[in-house]
């Protein structure tokens, strides 16, 4: 964990869920740095200890969840540790996501189910849950992560790009409705980001180089730089902002297809 150059969030005790890997772990450390008391919640209990382990050994605070984000009752334990073993709650990083490819034709409706379960109904557990806590201390933020893919669709994400949107739909609602108490809701849409899934699917090779070319900044995107997205949402230096979905992917959803094509051409001898 890098030593940290600010300390937005000293005293305070942050929930980041997915904290595991990617931008997750990413930001969970970043919130330590910061210094904040961290849940680090995952569905996989082994790697959110790994993340409290590199906490902790750089002289933090941090307790492990392993949270199945879309049970109801993991999520209130979850909520519940930030009080009983860190003394409150100030941040949520709705962070934790899940994706099975597929069309309407082929995802199966298990599938369909599991993934509004872990990435819209997961926020709105987490917010049932701390938005009292946050509440009776007068301020608070959540942060949800979306994706670019709710608001241009993927082929075959059929389930991802709904999911993704309506996320974005539940952050707007929550915002509106809990401004008054001192709560802030956004989130953060990442384009292609270099988690270990996405690492995976494009692999070191001819799939990764197009993956690049194709965005304006030439690569994909850290998790450390979502994650600094997700900590300027969660800090007072955006106190003005509620309701927002800020887009973290490089240019590409703002390029024309025409100017990608130009610009993925050889450039011409002069």
């Amino acid at each position: 964990m890098n030593a940290p150059t600010v300390s937005r969030f000293l005293d305070k005790v942050v929930v980041v869920t997915g904290a595991g890997s990617g931008i997750g772990r990413a930001s969970a450390l970043r919130f330590a740095a910061e210094g904040a008391a961290v849940v680090a919640a995952d569905v996989r209990g082994t790697a959110a200890a790994a993340t409290v382990d590199e906490i902790v050994g750089a002289g933090g605070r941090a307790v492990v969840s392993e949270t199945d984000v879309g049970d109801a009752a993991a999520v209130e334990a979850m909520i519940g540790l930030a009080t009983t073993e860190l003394g409150g709650l100030d941040v949520v990083f709705n962070n934790a996501a899940m994706t099975v490819p597929g069309t309407a034709t082929e995802l199966a409706v298990d599938a369909w189910d599991a993934m509004w379960r872990v990435n819209v109904t997961s926020l709105y557990l987490a917010a049932k849950h701390a938005v009292p806590i946050m509440s009776e201390r007068g301020s608070g933020a959540i942060v949800a992560t979306a994706s670019v893919s709710g608001l241009a669709a993927d082929a075959g994400q059929v389930g991802y790009a709904a999911t993704k949107a309506g996320l974005m739909g539940l952050v707007r609602a929550l915002a509106v409705d809990h401004a008054a108490a001192g709560i802030r809701v956004n989130c953060v849409c990442p384009g292609m980001t270099a988690t270990p899934p996405m690492v995976r699917f494009f692999g070191d090779g001819p799939l990764m180089d197009a993956a690049n070319a194709s965005i304006p900044a030439g690569r994909l995107a850290d998790p450390s730089e979502i994650a600094a997205v997700a900590l300027w949402l969660a800090s007072e230096d955006s106190a003005y902002v509620n309701g927002q979905a800020v887009v973290a992917d490089g240019g590409l959803g703002v390029e024309s297809q025409f100017s990608r094509l130009l610009r993925m051409q050889p450039s011409p001898e002069r």
